[in-house]
């Protein structure tokens, strides 16, 4: 469907580039009326008017992108003209990484990159898998005594003590994951905060007070050479930064170390929850995965990976990533001009049925069977793609696919409920608690 009012080419735009297509204001107006979630109005405009299109939430259009030409082009091939500008987050992770923009950005890539990819990430290996035998240890106790627990608490738990552990060389005690609870209270709650600043800071402080005394003690006893039993960690990194670099204040140190707690906790304990959940629907695919080798073998590995990959497909860590055209350009035959704002929606393009058929079912097969997925690097990209990809990706797959190495074989969870729909809000999460029992496998 094109607008009623066909805007002339802009000037150094190919005359056959067309208008993105606008949604009619009569869908806006009925999903307000409604009271849905975003999600569903992005599905209706990608449904109606395709993988490039604008609908309005105020005088300006936004261009929703879900195309695979079109994330490739605007995320990886262009990041240049497709700039982030405030992230949802920056309240709780200040100027870190994530939050970062132009050279800023670049310097604190440079400093972390090396953490997180080859040599860097064998580093942590050891810390990773000493937090998964504490989480097996755990359900074990879970397994003899029928205790019931929360799946997403635990899953929480263990993904906070891979991540305390790297940044700091300690196990994560009892005292520190209760303070850090404010992490996710805080991320849990930055959907609904008001739009001033200021109030919305006031609603959250004393969280923020708490996470703030946390980063302190633990920057300050990296700063004193504290090694934990581990060895230095991630904030030695970054506090041996600071002799060198004077950007590297103390409270750049807190927004470094706050970003990397949430991105390495919140987003794989979220992925974790949600594989359980989907293994309770499709239990089969647990057998699967298992039989697919002999325990350590590299295919029983894939087999594992396959179902954190499908997981990630439908859930993806990153769900919608917000760009801001700096410039007139040209979006896969469509023109886009200046000061646009675009969302590409990874959850979309995951759940599109010419690139995924039966996009709704939960099959890891697509990522272990020839030809089972989308070759088109566009079509699959739960950290984003391009420079701006997340830099936690090889951890985040290392901790999960370690983490269910430990659980699968030893038991199978059972629910005693689970929740009727997913929360969209930094990441989509299961909308209410998860609490199960275990079960030792018959055989």
């Amino acid at each position: 469907m094109e607008p009623d009012t066909t805007p002339a080419p802009l000037a150094h735009v190919p005359a056959t580039a067309r208008p993105v297509p606008e949604a009619d204001p009569e869908l806006v107006r009925r999903w307000r009326s409604g009271g849905g979630e975003l999600v569903e109005l992005l599905s209706q405009v990608r449904e109606r008017f395709g993988g490039v299109a604008a609908f309005r939430l105020g005088p300006a259009p936004t261009v929703l992108v879900t195309d695979p030409d079109a994330v490739q082009h605007v995320l990886a091939r262009h990041p240049d003209r497709y700039v982030k500008r405030s992230h949802r987050a920056r309240l709780l992770i200040g100027d870190g990484v994530l939050a970062a923009t132009g050279e800023a950005w670049k310097s604190q890539r440079r400093l972390l990159q090396s953490q997180f990819t080859g040599p860097g990430m064998r580093r942590y290996e050891h810390r990773i898998t000493a937090a998964a035998r504490t989480t097996a240890a755990r359900w074990d106790r879970y397994a003899r005594t029928g205790e019931t627990f929360d799946v997403g608490r635990e899953m929480r738990r263990f993904a906070l003590d891979a991540i305390w552990r790297s940044l700091t060389g300690h196990p994560l005690d009892d005292g520190t994951e209760h303070e850090l609870d404010a992490v996710a209270a805080v991320a849990t709650a930055l959907p609904t905060l008001p739009a001033d600043a200021s109030d919305a800071h006031d609603a959250v402080a004393a969280d923020l007070s708490r996470i703030d005394t946390v980063a302190r003690h633990a920057v300050e006893a990296a700063r004193g050479g504290t090694a934990g039993p581990d060895g230095p960690g991630l904030l030695q990194v970054l506090t041996d930064a600071a002799a060198e670099r004077p950007e590297y204040t103390d409270r750049l140190i807190r927004d470094e170390m706050v970003t990397l707690l949430v991105a390495g906790h919140e987003t794989t304990a979220t992925t974790l929850t949600w594989l359980y959940l989907l293994l309770d629907r499709n239990p089969g695919a647990r057998e699967e995965a298992l039989a697919a080798g002999a325990e350590g073998s590299e295919e029983r590995r894939r087999a594992v990976q396959a179902l954190v990959h499908e997981t990630l497909r439908l859930y993806p860590s990153a769900w919608i990533l917000p760009r801001h055209a700096t410039e007139d350009d040209t979006l896969v035959g469509h023109t886009v001009e200046a000061g646009s704002d675009l969302l590409v929606c990874p959850y979309l393009t995951h759940r599109d049925p010419e690139l995924w058929p039966d996009p709704e079912h939960f099959d890891p097969r697509r990522f272990t069977a020839p030809d089972g997925r989308p070759a088109h690097p566009g079509a699959y990209f739960p950290f984003g793609i391009g420079p701006r990809a997340c830099l936690g990706l090889q951890f985040a797959l290392r901790e999960s696919t370690v983490l269910l190495e430990h659980l699968l074989p030893a038991h199978t969870v059972a629910f005693s409920a689970t929740p009727a729909k997913a929360a969209y809000g930094i990441t989509v999460r299961p909308d209410g608690p998860t609490p199960a029992t275990l079960v030792r496998p018959s055989a």
